[in-house]
């Protein structure tokens, strides 16, 4: 059976040269999957200006204007062996928006194309796409700006530094996550690991021990558990990656130099100031010139 059963794609319509709706179709054919496709539309402030019956005609006929739209464009997928359904709402609060559509659907991915904030802005207003990964209860296929709609190179990114029953868990299943898009896209599958120990956290721990020394402890504790998944899972030894560095320059800087379609990453709740700065996985979104999948 596939991994995906339901999938819903959620788009901005007036960005009408996005290529979410292709990459959708695309993973919904090769998965055998239902797409339903949300497009959310923001209320038009200078609607407001006009007369009532003028402003509600305005607003049907605006929003009308976006489903015929989306109409043709759902008629192309299902052209194409997608089974496919669409709607248009209007969205006042596009966060709430969006996950009370994933409620009522209860899809297995939720499918958005990255919205990109600027610094400044990300230090005032947690970003959409932020929110999402903190809160939505499906795995979160974020597109941002892979060259094939088919994915060929799937990356799972996994933390061998992380500890504990929970940890390992979230780790199999990002593994299992990039094993099952891999099979169901006959993509390839690699395993990554960025391996980054500051010096300040080795100097806390070392206790007198020389840092080059717990250095090389930790990297072959770490590269060891890193190995133990790749085995079990029959990861190729030409596709397993243990990389030096910080996770989110690192995993860059892998994606544009092996032209990765995806990298596959975990999603961790935060609180306090980790919150606001953002994890390594909301960070990776502005970087990478690939999708992302979070789970």
């Amino acid at each position: 059976m596939s991994q995906y059963q339901r999938l819903l794609l959620v788009i901005n319509p007036v960005l009408r040269g996005s290529p979410a709706i292709t990459h959708a179709g695309a993973l919904a054919r090769a998965s055998g999957a239902t797409l339903h496709i949300v497009a959310l539309v923001k209320s038009l402030d200078i609607l407001w200006l006009l007369e009532e019956g003028n402003r509600e005609q305005a607003r049907e006929n605006y929003l009308q204007e976006h489903r015929d739209w989306l109409t043709y464009q759902a008629e192309k997928l299902s052209g194409r062996g997608v089974t496919v359904t669409c709607e248009v709402a209007w969205a006042d609060d596009m966060k709430q928006g969006i996950l009370d559509h994933v409620t009522e659907l209860d899809p297995d991915l939720l499918i958005k194309e990255v919205q990109h904030e600027s610094l400044l802005r990300r230090a005032f207003f947690t970003p959409l796409d932020w929110y999402l990964l903190r809160h939505c209860p499906v795995p979160v296929y974020l597109l941002g700006g892979a060259a094939h709609a088919l994915p060929r190179k799937v990356v799972a990114a996994v933390d061998a530094s992380a500890s504990g029953p929970q940890n390992d868990r979230l780790n199999e299943r990002i593994i299992q996550q990039a094993t099952a898009l891999a099979i169901q896209c006959d993509a390839e599958l690699h395993l990554l690991y960025a391996y980054d120990v500051s010096q300040e956290y080795l100097a806390e721990l070392g206790d007198g021990l020389k840092v080059a020394e717990l250095t090389k402890g930790l990297r072959r504790e770490f590269e060891k558990t890193w190995l133990e998944w790749a085995n079990r899972h029959g990861v190729p030894a030409d596709r397993r990656h243990f990389v030096v560095g910080h996770p989110v320059a690192a995993l860059s800087e892998f994606a544009d130099e092996h032209q990765v379609d995806v990298i596959v990453m975990g999603r961790v709740q935060f609180h306090g100031l980790d919150k606001l700065l953002g994890s390594t996985t909301e960070h990776i979104l502005y970087q990478v010139p690939c999708n992302v999948l979070a789970v």
